[in-house]
């Protein structure tokens, strides 16, 4: 299932990508879709209208998928994505988890690349 799931991610985010057809993303999720973010969580209709939202302002954004992983029922794509009109370039990690052929889960991650090196130093001990 691994193989199958990472090929319907690939083929349907390369889709969108390429065409911003967000109803292809919405018929591999299922009805029961929540999608997880650190600050919101919503059901398939909430998420499809925020990405059909979205799409408008970054129709020409560039994606360069850096991996593409799958393990059982879960699939990652970590890519970089610069956006357009200058906008800034960002680290976004997905994760999806599979149900019966379909996306039943999302996470996302978002990370403004500029501001990666200050999240790097969380760990260190502070100078005395």
């Amino acid at each position: 299932m691994s193989d199958e799931n990472k090929s319907i991610v690939q083929k349907t985010m390369a889709e969108l990508i390429e065409t911003g057809d967000v109803d292809a993303l919405g018929a591999v999720l299922s009805d029961e879709f929540v999608h997880h973010r650190p600050d919101s969580t919503s059901t398939k209709t909430e998420w499809l209208a925020a990405v059909r939202a979205a799409w408008v302002k970054i129709a020409d954004m560039e994606v360069e998928v850096q991996h593409l992983l799958a393990d059982g029922d879960h699939v990652m794509m970590h890519s970089r994505r610069r956006l357009p009109d200058a906008g800034p370039e960002i680290a976004v990690v997905d994760v999806w988890r599979f149900e019966d052929g379909l996306i039943a889960e999302a996470w996302e991650v978002i990370e403004p690349v500029a501001q990666a090196s200050a999240n790097l130093e969380w760990w260190a001990p502070a100078e005395r």
